[in-house]
């Protein structure tokens, strides 16, 4: 979800939105909760003028089944029909703040009420709901006024210009916040867009500084990595083994088919080490036509076997460019052994490629020579 879908009415932000309805809607159960001990309260505690009857229908119990009517209907609607959520809410606060404007105007401060929804309206970040909240709240002050003996008795000339003053000050102040708060978050994310942007840009070049261009392989300076994370973890416990892999004749492929080829087939025999070999395996391009692997995760005939397996693969793809005839790899391996250093086991590697391709070529040699599994 990017930031800027919380500021308007956008199905990506539908989820965050919905979940600001229904704590507006269990707010509204609280508050005619909170409302009805408040009555009951002042009428136990305090001199209440009123009878008994009077009271509990006409205080407690008619508003009371009133608000949770229309909170029960805003409820029914956002799981029915949650579109139309935003409207009835507003609707539903606006019904609220008469109510209790309506039962406690002896109370000079209550008609600050109106200027809950208006406020409340800022968390949604939606000019239409501020305006709307704005204007629910002059319709109730007319309604009040024009309807409501009691709201009239208590209001006084000041009242008359402060109030509707006050609903309009609310209004722009809201406003005013909301587009402050859109400056904001599209500078936020511009931040984070040009800072996902470096990300890619450092991923990128972080790539384009590990492997090698023409294979996709791990380059030389990368294998070397590897190579000692390896060797540290051989050094406690975790078995591995290295291969040299070098293409045979490769000079006369070049020489005969030109450099172009050469790279196809360099290109070529690197995509079928990388088919083969496992997630945990690191290949990498160790320089020319020659491919290091270090191999994790298995025994030493299994890695012997997966080698091998990639040598017949190899010596099976024919080449267009090169009259549809094959190349071979002569492969060294060998399994890292407890006080191995990384020179030694380079060097024992590179001499058993070394006699594979002097004894024949298109062979994988290990210290024990070429094996045979059943």
């Amino acid at each position: 979800m990017r930031l800027r879908d919380f500021m308007g009415p956008s199905d990506t932000s539908a989820y965050r939105q919905g979940k600001w309805i229904k704590r507006f809607i269990y707010t509204y159960w609280l508050v005619i909760a909170l409302h009805a001990l408040a009555q009951l309260a002042a009428y136990f505690f305090t001199t209440y003028p009123m009878e008994p009857k009077a009271f509990y229908l006409g205080v407690l119990t008619y508003p009371t089944l009133l608000m949770a009517v229309v909170v029960g209907v805003v409820q029914f609607m956002d799981y029915a029909v949650p579109k139309h959520s935003f409207m009835m809410l507003f609707v539903a606060g606006t019904i609220i703040a008469m109510v209790i404007i309506h039962l406690n105007m002896d109370i000079r401060i209550i008609g600050a009420l109106m200027l809950l929804p208006i406020i409340a309206s800022a968390i949604f970040f939606r000019l239409d709901l501020t305006l709307f909240a704005s204007v629910l709240q002059v319709v109730a002050f007319v309604i009040l006024y024009y309807g409501d003996a009691t709201f009239k008795y208590y209001l006084t000339d000041f009242d008359l210009i402060a109030i509707p003053l006050f609903l309009l000050v609310s209004m722009l102040v809201v406003g005013i916040i909301i587009i402050n708060g859109r400056e904001l978050v599209s500078d936020l994310e511009a931040t984070l867009t040009a800072k996902q942007d470096l990300m890619i840009e450092n991923a990128v070049i972080r790539k384009l500084s590990t492997t090698d261009a023409l294979t996709g392989l791990y380059n030389h300076i990368s294998f070397h990595e590897f190579y000692e994370k390896a060797l540290e973890y051989g050094s406690k416990g975790a078995p591995f083994h290295l291969a040299l892999i070098d293409i045979d004749n490769f000079k006369q492929i070049n020489d005969k088919y030109g450099h172009r080829t050469g790279d196809l087939v360099l290109a070529r025999v690197a995509r079928v080490i990388r088919e083969y070999i496992s997630p945990a395996d690191i290949a990498a391009r160790y320089g020319g036509e020659e491919f290091a692997i270090l191999l994790f995760e298995k025994g030493f005939e299994e890695a012997f076997v997966l080698m091998d397996w990639i040598r017949q693969q190899l010596s099976e793809t024919f080449h267009e460019e090169m009259e549809g005839t094959a190349v071979t790899v002569s492969i060294g391996l060998k399994s890292y052994s407890e006080g191995t250093t990384k020179e030694r086991l380079f060097e024992d590697v590179d001499n058993l490629l070394y006699t594979a391709k002097h004894s024949g070529k298109n062979k994988t040699l290990t210290p024990h020579g070429p094996l045979i599994v059943l």
